[in-house]
Formats: structure tokens, sequence, C-alpha cells
């Protein structure tokens, strides 16, 4: 394992993740998950009269706007699956890469995402890095989605608990992170190695490519080593955000294994 460096805590940029415009968060587990976010700002609770009933433990003394399910979907995007419940919400501030190091013990795990656009995929790898102790998620500035409502559902709640730091420059952010102390693996078909064969206690960043174009030339040189996810012939490859469940999980089940 790398030694790790002397490191002093900086603050955050709190700077509102996406920008400073509230947006519509949807369902019964990111609304519950904002409501009990205590760095998340509340603007409406709208909620259809036999939720509101079933959750008013939930919204501690908050007077949601009672609506008929139709009139509440009329309020939200185009086919959002709002199960009766949906708030709009100011966006949440920033964390910075120093943010997540400061949660990292000796045993951390970072999942890093070049370039992954489909906010489905980004919200289903924020969930599977809370339900394995991922440290946090690193996403590029830019080509990669906004906190928005279709994210925040894919995340089942983690958006308001996994930091998502925003990189302007990711190559230099896994540089940061291996002056730290992390090893950087590359999740890639072209791999010497399988993840499963590979000791990941100690501090650990799996890298992960777009959707389709994989990992990108120097996204990959900066990586200490470039390893796969051994899969049958039929199906070659797996979705991203399927990979990173897959990896997350191998990290905890080494570095934790009586919490897995």
């Amino acid at each position: 394992m790398r030694s790790q460096p002397h490191r002093t805590a900086k603050p955050s940029r709190n700077a509102p993740r996406g920008g400073h415009q509230a947006i519509w968060l949807y369902g019964r587990h990111p609304v519950l998950a904002a409501l009990a976010n205590p760095e998340r700002r509340i603007e409406r609770l709208l909620a259809t009269k036999d939720v509101a009933e079933r959750h008013a433990k939930e919204f501690s003394g908050r007077n949601p706007q009672i609506l008929p399910r139709e009139d509440l979907a009329q309020r939200l995007p185009a086919g959002a699956v709002h199960q009766g419940l949906a708030v709009l919400a100011a966006p949440l501030e920033e964390p910075g890469l120093e943010d997540v190091l400061a949660r990292c013990g000796e045993d951390a795990l970072v999942l890093a995402l070049d370039q992954v656009t489909d906010p489905h995929n980004v919200g289903a790898i924020l969930r599977s890095a809370a339900a394995f102790g991922a440290a946090g998620v690193v996403v590029t500035e830019r080509h990669a989605p906004a906190d928005t409502g279709v994210l925040a559902k894919a995340a089942s709640g983690a958006l308001e608990i996994m930091p998502l730091v925003r990189a302007v420059n990711l190559a230099r952010t896994l540089e940061q992170m291996k002056e730290a102390g992390f090893w950087l693996y590359g999740l890639d078909e072209q791999g010497d190695a399988a993840l499963g064969t590979l000791d990941l206690k100690g501090r650990v960043c799996i890298v992960l490519g777009a959707e389709g174009e994989g990992l990108r030339r120097l996204t990959a040189e900066k990586c200490d080593r470039l390893v796969t996810i051994p899969t049958q012939a039929a199906l070659a490859a797996l979705n991203v955000s399927n990979a990173a469940a897959v990896a997350a999980y191998e990290w905890a089940r080494q570095a934790k294994p009586d919490k897995k």
C-alpha cells in the first residue's frame, strides 16, 4: 500500500451542485431522504392525501400541499414516477475531493466515473456506493448528468448521503488520489487481471469508463493497473452500473468482511 502523506484538510467550495436552480425530487425514497437531510433546503412539499397521512411523522412538522395524484403528476417532468410524493428542493452544496478524503480511513473505496452520462447509471452507482460503504463518487464536471429527479430516483435516497464530487480535470483528481495513498484500478476489457484476484485492502479507487466508449486513454494511463470482471462469453461486458456494484461488493468483501 502507498504511504499516506500528511494532508491538511481544506474547506469545501460550498457551491450548489448543478447551479442555484431548485429541482423537483419525486418518489418515496428520494423525497423522504431529502426531508431527513439537514443540508437539503425544501421549498415545497406535495403529496396525495393517503401518502401524507402515511408519512406524517417523516414530514417533521412540514405541511404538504395535498393534491390528487393526477394534479401532482402535472407539476413534475413528464413520465415522473412520483408515488404520491414530491419536493421542490434547493441543490446540495458541492463537496470537494478534500471532503471525501476526510471520510477515508485506512481502508476506503472511491468510485471514479469517466464521462458516464446516463443519470440512471450514475444514480444506481451512488446507490451501490452507499450500500457497500464507499467514501464517495467522482464524476467529470462535463459529460456527466446534473442532480435531477431522474438521477435521485435511480439513487433511491443515496444522493442525500453519498458525496458526489465533480472533477474539472479527472486526470489531475486521480493524481491527487494517488498522493493520498490510493491505488487506482481501471475496469477495462483489456485488463490483465481479474478484479477478484487482487488484494483490495487499503485505499482503493475503482475507475469506470463511459457507456460504450470505456476509459479514455489518459484516464487509463493514470491507473496503476487495468483489471477485468470476468463474464460468460455470451455477454462480454456488464453495464457500467452493474460493474460498479460488483466492484464495490468485491472491495467490501475483502476490506470489511464483517459487514458484507
